[in-house]
């Protein structure tokens, strides 16, 4: 039955799902309320859970957010009706490169990204992503990621809009391991070592897996790879204390008092870059601007993730192709996209549906994706995610 369903749905729509809102609470740090879920929503599962603070996109994986999470959360769903639930996972595995491309299918296996938006009022602590090797040695993937600052959700930066990354180039493996000796004894102010930067809204950066990062104020838009694994280095962050397994939950059991090994999850060279900015920072790229269209690279420049920005103009219409599948997010206006009405979330309730996310499959981009804007002065601006292809700006 669910197998018909997704065909009958797929068909239908001409390769073009419409997504359900995934929204995810974190434990830690104070939701920066950007989300434009409704006020009363913000701690649908409990004040336990703590409030919501991330909303999910194009997502196959789960969270990796404790012992009381639900098992799916963190994965995206269709919009199917009154019909059951069925999840995008269940659209991948069902539709395989019929969906996602041959090339995805068969070399990850599954849709192998998701993006979010990561939207906290304070400065979150100075952490890291594990590389492909060190979360293989506790059976989990590494995780690259990439930020885009979308001026939409931004009217008020939050407490501190800066991003810390890495570390000054003068800092030395010695001074980093004495601060982590302290984690359970000391305030270990570990940013003191390191290296900030403003945000600039409609900017963004690249962040390699084993670079540590303490991710500023501002919502941030982030394609990401299928993993939500990391470090925490920083032990009190905005006052908020971290207890030890923050630091070690992603290490083998064996070494979670080795500092050493711990240490070994940095990427010591990218932490100490000199020329961090000049290699990491990513402002947009145009690729094409007309009349009716402005389409520009919003994250690119590394192996795994892409992003772009379209901009219709007011009451214009565009057919745009893509060389893979990809997830979208709305952040301004409304129209159609293809067969789907769209619109720019205003307020959403939790569990509620929306109509500003879409995943659109390998054979529909290719063909071409008509977006129409159906406002008469104001611009339809989407956010589009995929994995990197030949084509992407390195």
């Amino acid at each position: 039955m669910k197998q018909t369903l997704i065909r009958e749905y797929f068909e239908k729509n001409n390769g073009i799902l419409n997504i359900l809102p995934t929204f995810v609470p974190r434990r830690f740090c104070k939701a920066g309320h950007r989300l434009r879920l409704h006020p009363d929503d913000y701690f649908a599962l409990g004040t336990h859970r703590g409030a919501i603070k991330e909303r999910w996109f194009s997502s196959v994986i789960c969270a990796i957010n404790g012992p009381d999470a639900a098992p799916d959360e963190g994965m995206s769903y269709v919009d199917m009706g009154e019909a059951e639930k069925i999840s995008l996972k269940d659209f991948v595995t069902e539709l395989g490169a019929e969906l996602i491309g041959t090339e995805l299918m068969e070399k990850y296996g599954t849709w192998p990204m998701y993006s979010k938006f990561f939207d906290y009022e304070d400065p979150l602590f100075h952490h890291l992503h594990l590389d492909f090797d060190a979360a293989a040695r506790v059976g989990k993937l590494g995780k690259p990621e990439a930020y885009y600052y979308p001026p939409q959700y931004n009217p008020v930066p939050g407490n501190f809009p800066h991003t810390y990354f890495g570390f000054d180039p003068d800092v030395t493996y010695e001074e980093v391991k004495e601060r982590l000796a302290g984690y359970e004894t000391r305030d270990i102010r570990i940013t003191e070592l390191s290296r900030a930067y403003r945000i600039e809204l409609g900017t963004g950066w690249y962040t390699a897996p084993g670079v540590i990062h303490a991710p500023g104020s501002y919502l941030t838009y982030e394609p990401q790879w299928n993993s939500d694994v990391n470090s925490v280095f920083e032990n009190i962050a905005s006052g908020e204390v971290y207890d030890y397994s923050f630091l070690t939950e992603n290490c083998p059991e064996d070494k979670q008092r080795d500092l050493d090994y711990v240490m070994s999850l940095l990427d010591w060279d990218k932490n100490v870059d000199p020329h961090y900015r000049k290699n990491n920072f990513r402002p947009p790229l145009t690729v094409a601007e007309t009349e009716d269209y402005t389409e520009k690279w919003i994250a690119y420049g590394n192996p795994y993730i892409a992003a772009k920005e379209l901009t219709v103009q007011p009451g214009r219409s565009v057919t745009i192709t893509d060389a893979t599948a990809y997830g979208c997010i709305l952040v301004q206006g409304y129209g159609k996209l293809g067969s789907f009405d769209c619109a720019t979330a205003t307020m959403l309730r939790f569990g509620g549906k929306s109509q500003d996310e879409f995943f659109v499959s390998a054979p529909s981009a290719a063909k071409g994706v008509t977006i129409e804007n159906h406002s008469s002065c104001e611009p339809l601006v989407m956010l589009k995610h995929f994995p990197v292809y030949d084509g992407v700006p390195q």
